[in-house]
Formats: C-alpha cells, sequence, structure tokens
C-alpha cells in the first residue's frame, strides 16, 4: 500500500465512525417520519418567529465573540474574534474531526500574533464552559420534565468531569513553573516530550492565564453565559411556533440535551446526531415526531445560516484559503502548529 494510501486510511479511521453514527442517526429519523406531515410541519415555521431567530442568534455570536476576546487577553480586535470564530464553525461544518477549532487557533495565532497553541487553550476553555453550562442546563431543567431521570446520571457525569477538568487546568496555571518542571524531567526520559511537547509548552501555558486572574475570568464566564441566555431564548422563539405558551425550561431542556448529543463523535456539523438529539428531546417533552424533526432540521439551518454567511465573508475578507491552511495542518502526527510560527513557538 502506498503512503498516501495508509495515510488516508489512518485519518479515516479517526472521522468514520462518526460519520457512521451519523448515518445511522439519518436513516431511523427519515424511516420514523411521515413525509407529508414533516412537509407540512416544516412550511409552519416560515413565520416572523423565524426572523427574530436570525437576528438571536447573530447576537449570541456577538457575545460570543466578545467572550473569546476577553479569554485571548483583550489582544484582538472584535472584529477579528468575531469573523474568525465564524470562520472556525463554518470549517466544523464542512469538515471532520472538529477540523474548525484548529483553524481557529492558526488564523486567531497569526492575526494576533499570540501563536496558535496559546489560542488553542482558550478554545479549550471555551468548550470546558460550554459543556459546563450544558450539563447544568440539563439538571436544572430535568426535574420539570418528568420520566426523563435516565438523562439525570449523563448530564451529572458531564458536569462533574468538566469541573474536574476546569479545577486541573487552573492548577496547571496556578503552578505553571511546577508544571514546566516536571515535564522538563519527562522529556529529558522521553524523547516524544522533549521532541513535540515543551517547545509548545510555554504557549499552552500562557493560554491558560486568564484562570488565575479573576476579573478577567469572571468577564470571560459572564459573555459565555449571555451567549447561551440567548441561544436558549433563540429556541423558545422557534418553540412558540409549534407550542404557544410553552414554558422556557422546554428551551433549556433541549439545549442542554443537544450540546451534551453533540458532543459525541459524528459527520461534520453533527449531521443527522444533531436532528436525533434535538427531535428525541422534543417528542420526550410531548412534541410529535414529524413536529420535532422539523424543528431540529430548521435549527440546524438557522446554525448554518448565521455562521455559514460571516464565516465566508470572514474567508473572503482576509484572504484565507482553505487549501492553504490544510498545507499548515500536520494531520497524521495531530500538529496544527503552522511552518511559519516553528521559530516562535
Amino acid at each position: 500500500m502506498s503512503q498516501e494510501g495508509g495515510t488516508f486510511w489512518q485519518d479515516a479511521r479517526r472521522w468514520l465512525p462518526g460519520v457512521l453514527i451519523s448515518l445511522v442517526a439519518l436513516f431511523v429519523l427519515f424511516k420514523l417520519a411521515s413525509w407529508p406531515d414533516l412537509l407540512a410541519a416544516l412550511s409552519s415555521f416560515l413565520s416572523p418567529n423565524l426572523l427574530v431567530a436570525v437576528l438571536l442568534s447573530v447576537v449570541s455570536l456577538a457575545t460570543r465573540a466578545f467572550a473569546w476576546k476577553t479569554l485571548l487577553g483583550n489582544v484582538p480586535k472584535f472584529s477579528q474574534s468575531f469573523f474568525i470564530i465564524n470562520e472556525g464553525y463554518l470549517l466544523n461544518n464542512i469538515f471532520p474531526l472538529r477540523a474548525g477549532e484548529f483553524a481557529r487557533a492558526i488564523f486567531m495565532g497569526q492575526a494576533s500574533g499570540l501563536g496558535p497553541y496559546h489560542v488553542l487553550s482558550t478554545i479549550v476553555l471555551e468548550r470546558a464552559f460550554d459543556l459546563a453550562m450544558a450539563a447544568g442546563l440539563v439538571l436544572v431543567s430535568l426535574p420539570l420534565a418528568l420520566g426523563m431521570e435516565w438523562a439525570r446520571p449523563i448530564a451529572v457525569a458531564a458536569l462533574v468531569l468538566v469541573i474536574a477538568g476546569l479545577i486541573l487546568l487552573f492548577l496547571m496555571a496556578r503552578y505553571n513553573e511546577v508544571v514546566r518542571s516536571w515535564m522538563e524531567k519527562l522529556g529529558a526520559r522521553w524523547p516524544v516530550v522533549q521532541k513535540i511537547v515543551l517547545p509548545r509548552l510555554g504557549a499552552l501555558m500562557d493560554g491558560l492565564e486568564v484562570l488565575t486572574k479573576p476579573a478577567r475570568f469572571i468577564i470571560a464566564l459572564i459573555w459565555i453565559v449571555l451567549s447561551w441566555v440567548i441561544w436558549v431564548s433563540t429556541h423558545y422563539v422557534m418553540l412558540l411556533v409549534i407550542r404557544p405558551g410553552a414554558p422556557f425550561w422546554w428551551a433549556m431542556f433541549a439545549d442542554g440535551m443537544l450540546a451534551l448529543g453533540v458532543a459525541i463523535p459524528s459527520a461534520p456539523a453533527a449531521l443527522g446526531v444533531f436532528e436525533g438529539v434535538l427531535a428525541g428531546a422534543l417528542t420526550l417533552l410531548g412534541v410529535s415526531l414529524n413536529t420535532a424533526i422539523a424543528y431540529a432540521i430548521v435549527m440546524h439551518f438557522l446554525s448554518f445560516f448565521s455562521t455559514g454567511i460571516f464565516g465566508f465573508w470572514g474567508l473572503l475578507r482576509e484572504r484565507r484559503s482553505i487549501s492553504s491552511l490544510f498545507s499548515q495542518m500536520r494531520w497524521k502526527n495531530k500538529n496544527i502548529v503552522p511552518s511559519t510560527y516553528s521559530n516562535v513557538e
């Protein structure tokens, strides 16, 4: 087998399971759905609520950009964080293995001068906050959703793991020099640590610095919480189309379950898994299956629409080339540092 063929199958082993999960989810959904009822349910979402939801989704993206800007020590401009975060979301919707997160690290590392590994550590923090918020939403709304006690252990486990992870990251940032000393000792014994980890350790540790700065940490957390409140409100606005007078906690439950569900491996954009998890959550709340699937399709399209427009605009605005991006990403070794930064990190 050629080297190129071997590399392809090595990469495929990472993304193929997620694609299969997505295909199974799509098959089950559309096998169970009634197409005439599904199309009728989709048409019901063509209402003024859809326009309000689009506006809310854009505001949510703006608050998320402010949060990321804060995590980065306010080094980048708001326009940089806004467009680059949308570029990352767009690429997540196109490529497997969360490629958009690595792209965000490379783009922002180049734009801000902080370096991609410094930026990547802030993305890890951001995602940890998101998982904590998702688990919290499920735990808060679960007692109100009768017959759903099966989801409580999942939410509790996710919340405990995220909190433990945040504590570990805080300790790493707090005892920066101790961690560096340990890693240097490991580097003396393990060549792979000395070759791969140590050259990037400083940038990673610098990115975690926000955890030791209470004021910046609280401001970033406020922005992230605000982005969640707005996105949950987006769900609520659309839920009112199918269930006028629905309680707000429905949106909290649906969004929390969705965020936890799409964390599992899947195809790009969590295709199939997104629809399956969200439709499943709504059917547990008493929504008919066809209406729930229609709602999930509309919400997924809404996510594509808002992030796609600004992501594509950002790529054009900065004249970024996707092909050049992937030439900088060493997928085989999961190394995201572009060659232009090899002398910096």
